[in-house]
């Protein structure tokens, strides 16, 4: 669609107004707004236009009008000016340039940045697993019933589980475990363990005391691994959003984040649109429901996702801003080529 200058104009001042408030935005609230001299009556006239192109919606309890789903996207698309201050950016260069850690702990970090610096609740969803190799593992007791295991990936991901046995397992069983599962299961990539465990079963059986509790408390805490890779920060920041007032509303929310399969389904559902933001980002709405997501990538062609949901009403530029940020930053310490952050 092609809109004037002026209506342009008003349109980025009415969006970025109603962002900040949350609440319909009206003709003589958009005067002072603008840096051009226009009547209160001209004002209405375009936002009627603007709600006949459909980019705008007018409510029912005020004169006042906000942003359509389809507003959103041209803004987006059209008026969004992406830039980050400079106090932010100076404050997350300071930030990167003391941490070091693996791609799981940097990752992680940036999406709790994300969560705290936008008010919204973030996720990383990290590279594809499934071309990821097993280089460590390890098996650390913590008492008779209880021990840790810590998985370490050719990425560098390091991925711990607590698990518990019926009955007592000496230190000598698991530090035999230990050896046997290195010895056997390194380089085979991560998709591939629980196969790979089955295939030596026999060995283990003959070669481990109480290996079927051994096995199976392993098979469990590596399966386990292996299904999750996604991690959500600041769901208590949905609370403070109007749009998720309804309590049922958010709880079914918060139930689609903690599921990556819920998740997944729900942001690929039919309905949904999706629009590309330049190279990396992309918008995805869903209903009330906005999902702003940045790529990245770790290295052999493995990628991720930094992503922040939140309603329609999110300030996209700041939050596309940092995104890119997190995800240059991820990349200069893990992208190709690149060694990756060591530990202190």
């Amino acid at each position: 669609m092609d809109l004037t200058k002026r209506q342009n104009a008003i349109f980025k001042a009415l969006v970025e107004q109603f962002t900040c408030t949350a609440e319909p935005v009206g003709s003589k609230t958009l005067i002072p707004l603008l840096d051009f001299s226009v009547s209160s009556a001209t004002i209405r006239n375009e936002l009627a236009l603007l709600e006949k192109e459909g980019l705008l919606e007018k409510t029912h309890l005020s004169s006042g009008r906000i942003p359509s789903s389809k507003g959103y996207r041209y803004y987006v698309e059209n008026l969004m000016e992406i830039s980050l201050d400079e106090k932010s950016e100076a404050l997350l260069r300071q930030m990167f340039s003391k941490r070091h850690g693996s791609l799981e702990d940097i990752t992680r970090i940036s999406c709790s940045i994300l969560a705290e610096m936008t008010h919204l609740t973030s996720m990383v969803i990290e590279p594809e697993q499934s071309r990821q190799t097993l280089v460590q593992l390890s098996l650390i007791p913590v008492n008779t019933r209880q021990a840790v295991a810590v998985v370490i990936t050719s990425s560098g991901h390091t991925e711990h589980r607590m698990f518990s046995f019926d009955d007592n397992v000496s230190l000598e069983d698991l530090k035999t475990c230990t050896n046997l599962l290195n010895e056997r299961l390194k380089g085979v990539p991560i998709d591939g363990l629980v196969d790979q465990f089955k295939a030596i079963q026999p060995e283990f059986a003959a070669t481990v005391g109480r290996n079927e509790v051994l096995f199976e408390a392993f098979v469990s805490a590596v399966m386990g691994f292996a299904s999750q890779n996604s991690t959500v920060y600041g769901r208590a920041n949905m609370l403070a959003q109007p749009e998720f007032a309804d309590m049922p509303k958010l709880e079914e929310l918060m139930r689609i984040l903690e599921n990556e399969r819920l998740f997944h389904e729900w942001a690929g559902s039919e309905g949904n649109v999706s629009t590309t933001i330049g190279s990396r980002n992309k918008l995805i709405q869903i209903g009330d429901c906005s999902i702003v997501s940045a790529a990245f990538n770790s290295g052999a062609d493995e990628k991720g996702q930094l992503m922040v949901i939140g309603p329609n009403r999110m300030p996209y530029a700041r939050v596309i801003a940092l995104m890119d940020f997190l995800s240059e930053q991820i990349e200069h310490m893990f992208g190709p080529g690149q060694k990756g952050g060591q530990d202190e």
